[in-house]
């Protein structure tokens, strides 16, 4: 067996609180069915990717990416990236509806 980074237990240690956490908020009536088994599959990978980083080889290798590392630096990047414009989004959406209340309220008030 290979030795165990200090970083790969705290990636471990990580993994199993967001498990617990992700039950508490299916416990609490937070999560559904579904997004409890994705979010608890999620975590379960990311587990089993910090104990065997080596399963991840054979993607580095098509990818042309010396390091793990830099493929969950990249990863991460693009996942933030899509996450703001998501946020954008939907915050311009409400934006939206929101005026749209207003000027029917101020419509009505006259």
């Amino acid at each position: 067996m290979a030795n165990i980074l200090g970083i790969q237990i705290l990636g471990v240690l990580f993994g199993f609180f967001m498990m617990y956490y992700t039950f508490l908020q299916y416990k609490k009536k937070e999560f559904t069915i579904k997004e409890y088994s994705f979010w608890f599959a999620f975590w379960s990978l990311f587990v089993i990717i910090t104990l065997f980083p080596q399963i991840l080889d054979p993607l580095l290798d098509t990818l042309n990416i010396g390091r793990a590392l830099d493929f969950f630096i990249i990863t991460g990047f693009l996942f933030l990236i899509f996450v703001v414009f998501y946020t954008y989004t939907i915050v311009r959406k409400n934006q939206i509806k929101l005026e749209e209340v207003v000027r029917n309220i101020a419509l009505k008030r006259k």
